[in-house]
């Protein structure tokens, strides 16, 4: 039997989607696929982080969207857009922690 992934060790066999889809995210070859640009995958990231409430992980995925080509620009708008999915006060801090992100 092969030895477990990190990602089986942390969650067990108790979800194998999961486990696949956890492993192409966090150890596979996800970000370097051509159906889908970079850039878009950073936007959707950061989306989805700020829907969520996950504003620890979006610093992270804000410098990495800048460095895949997305501007700050870009950015707020995207982030203004959800302002009304996201809850107003989450877009407010996500556009304040990429005013920080872009000023660096």
């Amino acid at each position: 039997m092969p030895e477990p992934t990190p990602v089986q060790r942390a969650i067990g066999d108790f979800a194998p989607k999961l486990v696949d889809l956890t492993e192409e995210v966090l150890f596979g070859d996800i970000w370097e696929r051509p159906e889908l640009a970079k850039r878009d995958r950073s936007l959707i990231t950061v989306a989805s982080l700020i829907t969520s409430s996950s504003f620890e992980q979006l610093w992270a995925h804000l410098r990495l969207a800048k460095e895949n080509g997305l501007t700050e620009t870009e950015l707020k708008e995207a982030i203004m857009h959800l302002a009304f999915y996201a809850v107003w006060p989450k877009a407010m801090s996500a556009i304040q922690v990429a005013k920080q992100i872009f000023a660096e």
